[in-house]
Parts: structure tokens; C-alpha cells; sequence
């Protein structure tokens, strides 16, 4: 770059600066981001001038700022309408979760349907597995208890509970929050 160029920037640049920076300022609202526009569109237009001399440059800069001051509001436009919908998207999961919690009535979970719906998942198991089940999960009992009482071992247990939560899973599954409460599913 000549002396002549870094002269004929600087005035450019002298010329220009404040008031391209007011204007572009007075729409992005925002003083670092009206700098980088300002900068740019004046790189832009001295670019503009070195290559064809024009009687406009006011024009040609306005042009330029007006331009670019769009891009970046549509730029910000889109990202507060995703950052808008990720908020509409947790809002009405966060209110689905309110409400599920505010409609958990303990009496309903112990209501004759969820026993009926347990009873007849339980049923369709082999006898050790219920047995075994029902040992670990409504008689309290550990593992290592199970084991000792049946003979045999505790994987042979987690096994037996493994294969019972399977369909208990799929039978309970609009009951599946309380059930992980009230049978501590693994």
C-alpha cells in the first residue's frame, strides 16, 4: 500500500467515520458492532473508489452501511428467534412436567387398576422369577438375602428382577415415573 493510498484512506476515514458510525449505531444498537460495520464499509467503498472514481461516494457508502446493518439485524433477528423457540420449547416442557407432578395422586397410585395391571404382569412369569420379585421388591428383602433363602446366587437374583421389570416396564409404562419411585427400578 502507497503513501498515497494510506493518505487517501485516512482522509476517507476522517471524512466519513462519525457520522457513518452514528447512523449505522442509531440502528444496530449496539457501539462495537456499528464499529466493525463502519470499518468494513469504508474498507468497501475506498476499495470501490480506488477501482472507479464516482461523484456518489456518499450514496455508495450509505448503500454499503445500509447493506451490511441489514445483514446484521436479520442475523440477530434469526438467532432471537431461536433462542425464542428453545424458550417456548422448555417453557412447555417445564409446564407438562408441573402438571404431571400437580396430577400424582398417591391414593391413585396404589389405586385397584396399578394392582390389578401388577398382579396380572407378575402372573405371566415364571413362579421363581415372581417369586423372586416379590421377595426383593414388596417383602423388602436384599439380594444377598434372596440368594441365601433360594440357594442360589445373587446374579442368579438380579437376573430374575432384570427379566421381571421388563414387562412390568411395558404394562406400567403410562405409570413409569411412579413406578421408578415405588419398585425402584434398575
Amino acid at each position: 500500500m502507497s503513501q498515497t493510498d494510506i493518505h487517501s484512506f485516512n482522509a476517507l476515514y476522517t471524512r466519513y467515520y462519525r457520522k457513518a458510525f452514528l447512523f449505522t449505531k442509531s440502528f444496530v444498537h449496539d457501539e462495537s458492532v456499528a464499529e466493525d460495520i463502519v470499518s468494513e464499509s469504508l474498507i468497501k467503498l475506498w476499495e470501490n473508489l480506488k477501482e472507479e472514481n464516482t461523484d456518489h461516494a456518499d450514496a455508495l457508502l450509505l448503500t454499503i452501511l445500509k447493506n451490511k446493518s441489514l445483514d446484521h439485524l436479520k442475523h440477530e433477528a434469526i438467532k432471537a428467534e431461536a433462542i425464542h423457540s428453545m424458550s417456548n420449547l422448555n417453557q412447555r416442557e417445564l409446564e407438562i412436567r408441573i402438571s404431571t407432578l400437580q396430577a400424582c395422586d398417591p391414593e391413585e397410585i396404589f389405586s385397584e387398576e396399578v394392582k390389578k395391571i401388577i398382579a396380572d404382569t407378575l402372573a405371566t412369569l415364571p413362579e421363581q422369577t415372581r417369586r423372586i420379585f416379590v421377595m426383593s421388591r414388596f417383602q423388602n428383602k436384599s439380594n444377598k438375602e434372596i440368594a441365601e433363602e433360594l440357594g442360589i446366587t445373587v446374579k442368579g437374583v438380579e437376573y430374575h428382577i432384570t427379566k421381571a421389570l421388563k414387562p412390568l416396564r411395558i404394562s406400567l409404562k403410562d405409570y413409569l415415573p411412579i413406578l421408578y419411585f415405588l419398585l425402584l427400578i434398575e
